[in-house]
């Protein structure tokens, strides 16, 4: 072979390694983000959070192939699973006590190390079943006072004067009332009772053993009162408030239950002296309050204070709101969840609630977190790659993170908190009391603003003896995004609407756009392609002329 041959093969050969080796690199980060393998996980925990839960459950299934399975046993039967290595991770409405310090029982991880992660937020409703002539009363209004007076046994009949003055002189006829409570340890006790040991501590000490302290475990028959019911669950608790024989019920319960069974909630004075629900937007205000311990070396990062809820001076304030959290392994050794394909379902399924899922949650009776929990929830999940570094969190960021408090150009501002309506006049104190659906607003935004009424939600709390309307619970419009590691293509965002969002996070059509806070550090071609595209474009101009001059020379 001559000379100039050999060098046209040397050309030849150049370019075929360089594609060669630029080809294997693509190949190398296509197999990186390759789908990763899943296993089945199972949880448990707050009753409470259940609805929210079972939503995300059918989300991931559906579009991620994820298969999750959760017992609703109450939080504290869910934080003991955990301990006990029974389950991969668990839900309460608040963190490891040590002991509960009203009935001095133990509740620790037993050694298990864990994280806390807040998945949602919800106010702690007041269903009730009152019955006038046939008809189902659905404008009911309470205070704080009123409720603690109920639950401790100081006000039994709905005739009670206190009852007639909340409701500004309309007066309910003689009917015993039935407090209804939870019979095993659950979060939405602990909830209740620290805001009767916070806000009404005489009223509560008396009915808790002379304990003004918070508790899971309501004393059952306190202050005397033998009508007292208490059922296991929270479909337990609503399957006896609307069976009927419980005229005269009230219980305590997450506003997901009664508003998905068309049942009236009592409104709830605030201290701005206007009487509301907790939908949605109610509660993303009043917890723009909550007293956040942020100091992620603590073991109680990211767990609740709640006093400056309950008094929160924002007349769209629910008093009663709160968060709930998942408390997931993070240990490398972790006796339950030890292999790669858990801890990578209980990311993908965590990361999905907490970002995309917040959409589906606003309607059915909960409330979506604001951007700093998502971010450390962030944090929080990274801990199960720290545990084992074949988990993939990739593109676990705001800006793949479809949640409807934060919107595109604005991370900073709770968008829901933004745009909650304010009470109308007849939710005032001395007004009233409303006989409409005023003050039930809970879908999802539509055109950037809160909906007027609940006239297009499912379990719509509607004037006095008219059942309300009924509607998708879900936000309108489209399927869920899968999690980023499952591989799925994820349907159309139900938030887009199609069109392009401009600066302040809506489209063309006014509609809200809760995505993209930041640029996609994955977005675009990726390196290698990009190599090999440049490589191509190097030969196709080099390479023709070479050849040539080396086949005129040969001849």
């Amino acid at each position: 072979m001559s000379r100039r041959l050999r060098a046209l093969a040397a050309v030849l050969a150049v370019a075929v390694i360089g594609l060669t080796a630029t080809t294997g690199a693509a190949s190398t980060a296509t197999a990186a983000d390759a789908p990763v393998s899943h296993a089945p996980i199972k949880g448990s925990g707050s009753s409470w959070a259940s609805n929210a839960i079972a939503q995300w459950q059918a989300d991931v299934a559906t579009n991620g192939g994820l298969h999750v399975d959760f017992n609703p046993n109450g939080a504290a039967l869910g934080r003991s699973d955990f301990a006990h290595n029974l389950t991969d991770f668990g839900v309460s409405d608040i963190g490891y006590q040590g002991t509960d310090p009203s009935t001095g029982q133990q509740d620790s991880a037993l050694g298990r190390g864990y994280a806390y992660l807040p998945i949602a937020a919800g106010g702690t409703a007041l269903p009730y079943h009152v019955e006038v002539a046939g008809k189902l009363v659905r404008n009911l209004r309470l205070s704080g006072q009123t409720v603690a007076q109920i639950f401790t046994g100081k006000i039994t009949n709905w005739n009670n004067a206190a009852i007639t003055k909340d409701n500004n002189g309309h007066a309910l006829p003689s009917i015993p009332i039935i407090p209804v409570v939870h019979s095993e340890g659950a979060g939405v006790t602990y909830e209740f009772t620290r805001y009767l040991a916070k806000e009404f501590p005489a009223l509560w000490g008396a009915c808790n053993g002379g304990k003004k302290v918070a508790t899971e475990y309501f004393p059952v028959n306190c202050g005397g009162n033998g009508g007292m019911k208490a059922f296991s669950g929270s479909d337990g608790v609503m399957n006896f408030l609307t069976s009927s024989g419980a005229n005269g019920a009230i219980a305590i319960e997450e506003y997901s239950y009664p508003l998905g069974k068309n049942y009236p909630s009592a409104k709830l004075l605030n201290s701005a002296g206007y009487f509301t629900l907790p939908t949605q937007y109610n509660v993303a205000v009043a917890l723009t309050k909550a007293q956040i311990n942020m100091n992620p070396n603590s073991t109680d990062y990211l767990t609740q204070n709640l006093d400056d809820v309950y008094t929160n001076p924002d007349p769209r304030t629910y008093p009663l709101s709160s968060y709930v959290y998942a408390i997931i392994p993070t240990s490398a050794n972790d006796a339950k969840t030890n292999t790669t394909a858990a801890r990578q379902t209980v990311g993908d399924f965590l990361y999905y609630s907490i970002c995309a899922g917040q959409s589906e949650i606003g309607p059915i009776g909960y409330s979506s977190l604001p951007v700093n929990l998502v971010q450390a929830g962030f944090t929080q999940i990274a801990k199960l790659k720290t545990a084992d570094p074949k988990v993939v969190l990739t593109d676990r960021n705001v800006s793949t993170c479809h949640n409807p408090t934060f919107i595109a150009g604005h991370p900073d501002q709770n968008y829901l908190a933004k745009i909650a309506p304010q009470p109308v006049a007849c939710d005032k104190s001395g007004a009233g009391p409303c006989t409409g659906t005023e003050g039930t607003a809970n879908s999802n935004p539509v055109g950037g603003k809160a909906p007027a009424n609940n006239s297009s939600t499912k379990g719509t709390t509607a004037a006095t003896g008219t059942p309300g309307s009924t509607g998708s619970a879900a936000a309108a419009g489209g399927s869920v995004a899968a999690p980023p590691s499952t591989g799925a293509v994820a349907a159309g965002d139900a938030d887009l609407g199609g069109a392009a969002p401009a600066a302040d996070g809506t489209t063309s059509d006014g509609t809200v756009v809760p995505t993209t806070l930041a640029a996609d550090d994955h977005a675009g071609p990726s390196r290698p392609l990009t190599a090999l595209v440049i490589l191509l474009f190097v030969l196709g101009l080099v390479a023709p002329p070479i050849v040539v001059r080396l086949l005129r020379s040969a001849r």
